[in-house]
C-alpha cells in the first residue's frame, strides 16, 4: 500500500555525497499480527548544493520530477527547525526542557533572575563554535578500519 507523496518532513543525518544531504523521513508502519505500530526509517538523499542543511535539522523535501543522479531524487525545500533551537510546532513559541522560554523569563521578572541563568535573548545563533566543539559542518567520510587515530568525522 505504496502512495507517492510529494513533500517530506525528516531529520539530516551524516552524509558523504556532494552537493547532496541524507535525509531519514521516519514512518510507523502497522503490523497486523500485534496490531502495532512500529517505526521504520527510509533514507533519501536530497539536492542541497549550497550545503544549508547540518547534521540534526529537520527539514522538509520535495521529490524532483526526475531524478539528479541515481540516488538523488529529492530536493530539500525548506529547513524547518534547526537542530538546537526547539520551537513548539502548535504555538511556535521556543522551548526550554519543559518551559517556555516566555514563561521562564516572567518568572525571572517577578522573582528576580540568577547570575548565573542562561541569557536565550543574547546567545549567539547555532554554528559560533564550528571547529571547536561543533563538527557538524566537517566534511564527513566513511571508516573503513580502526587505526588507533582520532576521526571525528567519519561515518
Amino acid at each position: 500500500m505504496a502512495s507517492r507523496v510529494a513533500m517530506l518532513l525528516g531529520q539530516v543525518v551524516p552524509c558523504v555525497k556532494v552537493n547532496a544531504s541524507k535525509i531519514r523521513v521516519r514512518r510507523m508502519e502497522l503490523d497486523t499480527n500485534l496490531n502495532m505500530y512500529f517505526k521504520k526509517d527510509e533514507f533519501y538523499f536530497a539536492h542541497d548544493p549550497d550545503k544549508r542543511c547540518k547534521t540534526g535539522d529537520i527539514v522538509l523535501i520535495k521529490e524532483l520530477p526526475e531524478r539528479l543522479t541515481r540516488l538523488i531524487s529529492h530536493t530539500v525545500e525548506e529547513i524547518v527547525y534547526p537542530l538546537g533551537d526547539i520551537t513548539d510546532p502548535i504555538t511556535g513559541k521556543k522551548v526550554v526542557v519543559g518551559k517556555y522560554r516566555e514563561d521562564i523569563e516572567e518568572a525571572n521578572r517577578l522573582f528576580g533572575k540568577s547570575k548565573d541563568a542562561f541569557d536565550y535573548a543574547n546567545a549567539p545563533p547555532r554554528g559560533r563554535l564550528e571547529g571547536t566543539r561543533d563538527f557538524t559542518h566537517g566534511e564527513t567520510y566513511i571508516k573503513y578500519h580502526e587505526d588507533g587515530k582520532d576521526q571525528p568525522f567519519a561515518v
